[in-house]
């Protein structure tokens, strides 16, 4: 007898549901793209426990003929591909045929639809058996119903891994919050048991996206967010990035579309996380949404079961696009575009934010007192005074001639001295307004057209003094320096192939690598900077990264490392006496750095209080 036999229609279906159907939430979210995917520009979403009992999906979108119904909840039933060419260059969200036919299996289905052009509508009726569904006529307008009951019915190994019920509606609430972050010309309508929960109308104007991005990521991230819109070599990045003072504890504000498909792909995140590197606070994740968009042939997104990955043609160009476009966008930002109440034509290049004074993540922070902040040591290890001295020595003219005053403490004595209280026509000028006083050797307070300006000076001097020292090592580009004696590293034939593919882009970085040998590499150069380090871990490191990613910063994240702790060192420490034309000096410099909003460990170095916070604070006007 033979022991290879086919499977039922019905075990096969519910098979692919254990691929595509977790949840609720998965319900919706493949009954959300086909109504996208069938031009709905109207989605409604009832649901009653959670979704597990009741989920009722109604679009205004194409419809389906009497004889589509049926073979829609038939596998790997389509009408959004028909050749490989079309898998090649997929523009739709869902196109594997699965949804219905895996849903239809685990629960009691209902569908009703209608075209524009058909008199009447029909329904198709399943209840997860391996059985025709049943056609009647039915009263419906042009478009389609989706009505799943009893999820998971048939199935009561599946329905003991569901959650609470409010654990359940949260996952599908975020589901259609992705969908609807991402289809602004759509309008979405949530209920839950009976009561409305989203009302989204559309949004076509950027002020209404604005608005419905306020609505479903919170107030205060738009609040803190800086646009952006990049295009280049095909591809385009638009949306918005939260100011690094507005972290999160998790990464739960983080929303990353690929052409209106939402994703989450470790080449995307490292790219993000590495033009926030030196901004952010330890330990926290940045918020943003984005979308790129590029030709559809570039990505392959049909990786995983859920298409929640996808692949990218030239990952190295992605990724590179990416982080180029946010690091200058974070390092653009200053401190003009945080006062409240800025010259016009900075206002339009910007989304206007309260200051750091009045941001609940500012409130989020770890609380240190005064002592603390001036000694903040970042997670990673502090370098010796031994190791500090060793490597400025290594390095040379770093803090040599016009950096000497620096390392001291002091500032560029090309600064103009300023009065402490110029007319208001000068003080328009400067969004960090005039020094009047220094508090407790910590901070300085100044005076700007808006109220009051506070200034952590260690913190803020630390940034300035960072920022000059980056100029200047890649200014003059990045020394080296041969090893004695050349160390050996054995590695697998996969790292060995990518050391020798990869050996012209790390010379580039003061890193002169040579295979010797099917799993063995030789390091002959490194980087001056860098020669304290531990040569063995840094390589390793990077033939990891251009194995995962394609490219790795490893070297530059070392260098900077290294120069932020060397400029925590040479700056001014608390306690530190400054004078009005000192004071004024920093503020000035503040003005002109990139990133001058955090110091190195991303903590904010400023912030403000305007006249009408000073003036609740005493009620006055009442």
């Amino acid at each position: 007898m033979a022991r290879i036999h086919k499977l039922s229609a019905r075990l096969a279906n519910q098979i692919a549901a254990g691929e595509v159907v977790e949840r609720p939430a998965s319900v919706v979210k493949e009954l959300l793209e086909n109504a996208l995917d069938a031009g709905a520009r109207k989605i409604q979403i009832h649901v009653d426990n959670g979704g597990v009992k009741r989920i009722l999906l109604r679009d205004d979108g194409e419809g389906m003929d009497k004889e589509d119904l049926p073979l829609s909840l038939s596998r790997h039933a389509t009408s959004k591909i028909a050749s490989l060419d079309d898998l090649e260059a997929v523009a739709t969200l869902g196109f594997r045929g699965e949804a219905l036919a895996s849903i239809a299996s685990v629960s009691r289905l209902k569908l009703s639809s209608k075209t524009e052009q058909s008199e009447e509508a029909w329904q198709a009726e399943t209840e997860g058996r391996d059985m025709e569904a049943r056609l009647s006529p039915a009263a419906h307008n042009r478009g389609t119903s989706v009505e799943v009951r009893d999820l998971f019915f048939n199935t009561p190994a599946r329905r003991k891994f569901l959650r609470t019920e409010k654990t359940e509606f949260n996952h599908l609430e975020e589901v259609i919050k992705r969908q609807a972050l991402s289809r602004f010309e759509v309008s979405f309508e949530l209920n839950h048991n009976g009561k409305p929960v989203h009302m989204l109308r559309p949004a076509p104007t950027a002020k209404e996206k604005e608005l419905r991005i306020a609505a479903l990521c919170g107030k205060p991230f738009m609040e803190n967010a800086v646009e952006i819109d990049v295009e280049a070599s095909g591809l385009k990045l638009w949306g918005w990035v939260a100011l690094p003072t507005f972290s999160r504890s998790q990464a739960d504000l983080q929303y990353f579309y690929v052409n209106g498909r939402v994703i989450r792909d470790r080449l995307v995140s490292h790219a993000v996380k590495q033009a926030y590197r030196d901004v952010l606070y330890h330990g926290r994740h940045p918020a943003f949404v984005l979308y790129l968009e590029l030709d559809p042939a570039l990505v392959d997104v049909n990786v995983h079961p859920t298409k929640h990955e996808v692949r990218f043609r030239d990952g190295r160009l992605v990724h590179d696009f990416i982080f180029r476009s946010l690091h200058k966008a974070l390092a653009d930002v200053r401190p003009e575009h945080h006062v409240e109440g800025d010259r016009s034509d900075q206002a339009s290049a910007a989304v206007q934010q309260p200051t750091y004074a009045a941001q609940p993540a500012f409130a989020t922070m770890p609380s240190e007192n005064s002592q603390e902040r001036m000694t903040f040591a970042p997670a990673r290890e502090r370098l010796s005074a031994v190791q500090v001295g060793e490597t400025l020595s290594a390095y040379g003219e770093l803090y040599s001639g016009k950096q000497s005053a620096l390392a001291e403490g002091g500032f560029s004595a090309e600064q103009p001295v300023y009065k402490p209280l110029p007319d208001e026509q000068e003080m328009a000028d400067y969004p960090l307004g005039f020094a009047v006083a220094q508090l407790h050797g910590i901070f300085i307070l100044a005076q700007n057209r808006q109220g009051l300006i506070v200034v952590d000076m260690h913190a803020a001097h630390e940034r300035v003094t960072y920022e000059r020292m980056k100029q200047d090592f890649y200014g003059r580009g990045i020394q080296t320096q041969p090893l004695l004696v050349p160390m050996s590293l054995a590695v697998s034939q996969k790292e060995a192939n990518v050391a020798e593919e990869s050996a012209g882009q790390l010379q580039r970085f003061g890193l002169r690598i040579e295979r010797t040998g099917p799993e063995s590499v030789v390091v002959r150069e490194v980087p001056v900077i860098l020669q304290h380090v531990n040569v063995d871990q840094l390589v390793r490191d990077i033939l990891s990264d251009l194995i995962t990613h394609g490219v790795s910063d490893q070297v530059e994240a070392r260098a900077n490392e290294l120069m932020s702790s060397m400029a925590c060192h040479g700056s001014v420490r608390a306690n530190r006496e400054l004078t009005i034309p000192e004071m004024n000096a920093l503020l000035r410099d503040m003005e002109a750095t990139e990133r001058s909003g955090q110091c190195n460990h991303g903590r904010p170095t400023w912030t403000a209080l305007s006249l009408k916070e000073l003036d609740k604070l005493f009620l006055r006007g009442r």
